[in-house]
């Protein structure tokens, strides 16, 4: 087993900074393959069923008249993501061009809820009216439109966004792959997903910190500590940077805890730049020894094994106070959060 930084005093953790690096290194765990599905995950079978309800509605995927197609997405609302997918667009990418080809203002805002409205209910029909009416109609003739047409003469050195296998020659590709023996509703769901599954792991970004952040909640309470979890964007006295933890309480700061997970490394700079910059905080206007309070950072993700640089600025730091997922047990032992343990 290795010997981690928070298990000597600092000064050993100075005669040898690399060492201390690769301990931490040996125990990143990556979790960047299981994901939270989150809420508003579709599950295949409900975007299949979407799919057929559109190819059925425009025979066979060749004829995309936008009548037909808006009476779907109010019957069929799952529809409008695959209407969205085939385009290969975001919600405000889509909503941006809408404006454009329409006059119709359709803002980000809306498009935007309109599709989260759709993954959490993909099955309730849209009562649709008013304004919310005419601007779905207008998605919807975008769409059709941009469908039907494929994609136009660009300058050599560009790419057009529709110049995909499907929509490349307009409605002439579309219902020819929908016709072939590929399964265009599995290629359009992955595609829905992302890069691969990027589109979701954007969308639950923040279930992922979470699961890090829960398992400091736990290790907290299990001891009887008093603490502060904070908000996102919440402004706390005395910290230009809210940290993501205060012991006891933002009153009298004692301890900071920093908690991160992330794959990548521009990321994890960040996150080692902010750690920096309270471990700087902490001494204005005192000695190296008797700091304001305690930083302590709780990380995840392989973004953190990239740059062994980084990693030893977070070591120093934090005088050695870094855990990752798997020495969260140790956490209370090896940090000043002992003196506030009740039980």
């Amino acid at each position: 087993m290795p010997t981690y930084p928070f298990e000597v005093t600092f000064d050993e953790v100075l005669k040898n900074p690399e060492g201390y690096v690769d301990a931490v290194f040996s125990c990143l765990e990556s979790e960047f393959l299981v994901m939270p599905k989150g809420t508003g995950f579709i599950e295949y079978p409900i975007f299949e069923r979407g799919y057929e309800a559109l190819k059925t509605a425009t025979k066979g995927l060749s004829k995309f008249e936008s009548s037909t197609v808006l009476a779907v997405t109010l019957r069929e609302p799952i529809s409008i993501v695959v209407l969205r997918t085939m385009l290969g667009f975001t919600p405000p990418e889509w909503g941006y061009v809408t404006t454009q080809r329409t006059g119709t203002t359709v803002a980000q805002g809306f498009v935007r809820s309109l599709d989260r409205k759709v993954r959490i209910a993909p099955e309730t029909p849209i009562n649709a009216n008013g304004v919310t009416k005419e601007r779905l109609k207008a998605l919807v003739e975008t769409a059709c439109h941009l469908l039907s047409e494929g994609v136009p003469k660009v300058d050599a050195d560009q790419l057009h966004r529709l110049d995909k296998a499907d929509t490349k020659r307009g409605i002439e590709s579309i219902s020819n792959l929908a016709g072939m023996g590929v399964p265009y509703a599995m290629l359009l769901y992955e595609r829905f997903l992302g890069r691969p599954f990027a589109g979701h792991r954007d969308s639950v970004s923040e279930l992922v910190g979470d699961s890090l952040e829960s398992a400091i909640e736990e290790v907290l309470s299990s001891a009887g500590i008093s603490f502060r979890k904070t908000k996102r964007a919440e402004r706390i006295e005395g910290f230009d940077q809210t940290p993501d933890f205060i012991i006891p309480s933002e009153f009298n700061p004692q301890i900071i805890i920093e908690a991160k997970i992330t794959e990548d490394d521009g990321t994890a700079r960040d996150k080692v730049t902010r750690i920096q910059h309270l471990g700087e905080l902490s001494l204005a206007g005192r000695s190296k020894d008797r700091p304001k309070y305690e930083v302590i950072a709780c990380i995840g993700g392989r973004g953190f094994g990239v740059r062994r640089e980084d990693m030893k600025k977070m070591i120093l730091a934090t005088k050695g106070k870094v855990f990752t997922v798997k020495t969260l047990g140790k956490l209370v032992d090896h940090t000043r959060l002992k003196e506030f343990r009740t039980k």
